[in-house]
């Protein structure tokens, strides 16, 4: 039997608890080579999210090299979310101490040396704002041969969640999302068509619960938490947004995916942060993305909580 190769992989996050449980979900699972993490200013300020990434890695036993990224959007004014993910950015349960300190260089400077350091091209997965990727394509299109896709963690083609047009990683940095858009790299686009129906119930809650690892005990209550906010706005469970990133690339036929040109609006009262998809080529421009539009809701959920249950012997 032949051992599926590790895909080369960055995380670039601001997390926030879906990101956290991304990153948890895409360390259990074996199948990447986790070479770095960046942060991104987004669910809170910079130094919030790179706080909560060092403690995420120890909860998992992450030792990668963690940078800090860009402390706010390129152009527009910084914004965050704690009415969704709290003061703290990642509120809930108690997060052990980071195990160790970030590089002395920025998020930017450790994907560049990752990417040049690489044999083989590397995925980047972005659960936030995308400013640290298209920083890095600013600072390095040299380096553009070296990504082998972009998963991302962004947008809505049929309606946004923090305008009616925008769907909140766009918004945040909506040119950051249109040079990375427009950067002629393979994408893989996780917007909320998909999002918002891979749907974990409480009772997948309960598997997790469980469990009665370090982890399970922590990714668990990260649900609990995150479920809070959205069962106000009538959620039957919470929605995976960021997941999606990681279990498309573990997981494909769980998904349905439809190839599609997407445009990022930038200006606009009431589009801004719209991703906009052409459906029928009007714009004469061929696909720049493949979106995923629906998922098997069940076969999602076991399998995250199959990953979950890898954390049993895991202790930070």
């Amino acid at each position: 039997m032949t051992t599926q190769p590790k895909i080369p992989l960055i995380l670039d996050g601001d997390p926030g608890h879906d990101d956290a449980i991304a990153w948890t979900l895409a360390h259990a699972s074996g199948r990447f080579d986790i070479r770095a993490v960046t942060t991104c200013a987004g669910n809170q300020t910079i130094e919030k999210t790179t706080y909560n990434a060092l403690r995420v890695c120890a909860l998992i036993g992450l030792n990668v090299p963690v940078a800090r990224g860009c402390p706010r959007p390129l152009l527009t004014a910084p914004m965050n979310a704690p009415s969704v993910h709290g003061e703290s950015g990642l509120d809930g349960p108690a997060l052990p101490e980071p195990a160790f300190e970030i590089q002395p260089f920025g998020a930017v400077e450790l994907m560049a040396r990752v990417l040049r350091e690489s044999s083989e091209p590397v995925t980047l997965v972005s659960t936030g704002p995308m400013t640290n990727t298209a920083a890095l394509l600013l600072a390095h299109p040299e380096l553009k041969p070296k990504i082998a896709r972009i998963s991302l963690m962004g947008g809505g083609l049929l309606h946004g969640n923090w305008t009616p047009a925008a769907e909140f990683n766009i918004l945040v940095d909506p040119e950051a999302a249109k040079i990375v858009f427009e950067s002629g790299l393979p994408i893989l686009m996780a917007g909320l068509d998909v999002t918002e129906k891979a749907l974990i119930l409480p009772e997948d809650f309960a598997r997790i619960r469980e469990q009665g690892s370090a982890v399970s005990d922590v990714v668990w209550q990260w649900l609990e938490f995150f479920y809070k906010f959205h069962r106000n706005l009538g959620y039957a469970g919470a929605p995976m947004h960021d997941p999606c990133a990681v279990m498309a690339l573990l997981y494909p036929e769980l998904f349905t995916m439809k190839d599609c040109y997407v445009q990022i609006e930038t200006l606009g009262d009431y589009c801004k942060g719209a991703t906009v998809p052409d459906w029928h080529g009007a714009a004469g421009h061929a696909p720049n993305a493949t979106c995923l539009m629906d998922v098997d809701r069940d076969a999602f959920a076991d399998r995250l909580v199959q990953l979950i249950a890898r954390y049993k012997e895991v202790r930070p």
